[in-house]
């Protein structure tokens, strides 16, 4: 996927074994039409603010934590975690 996707790459390695999922493949969640953006409000701050996107992959409903910076969407860390599965159902009447 060619795209404005940035990440640092031992991040993505520590990702991809505490998680599973590269971030490679999570940007895949951006592409679906039923993602959600939320801000994520615990890790924001006045300097940055942080973000979700819960979106569906072909392995399953992708949580992806990342930030605007420099025109880009940077991945800081990505999993199939239960709590994004769950927000991702219920707005999306699942």
């Amino acid at each position: 996927m060619q795209s404005n996707f940035e990440w640092d790459d031992a991040k993505n390695r520590a990702n991809i074994k505490k998680h599973k999922i590269s971030f490679d493949e999570a940007q895949y969640a951006f592409l679906d039409e039923q993602r959600i953006i939320a801000v994520d409000i615990n890790h924001s701050s006045d300097v940055e603010k942080r973000y979700y996107c819960f979106g569906k992959t072909e392995k399953g409903i992708v949580t992806v934590r990342f930030i605007f910076r420099n025109s880009m969407i940077r991945i800081i860390g990505a999993g199939y975690w239960r709590k994004g599965k769950n927000e991702y159902e219920k707005k999306n009447n699942i």
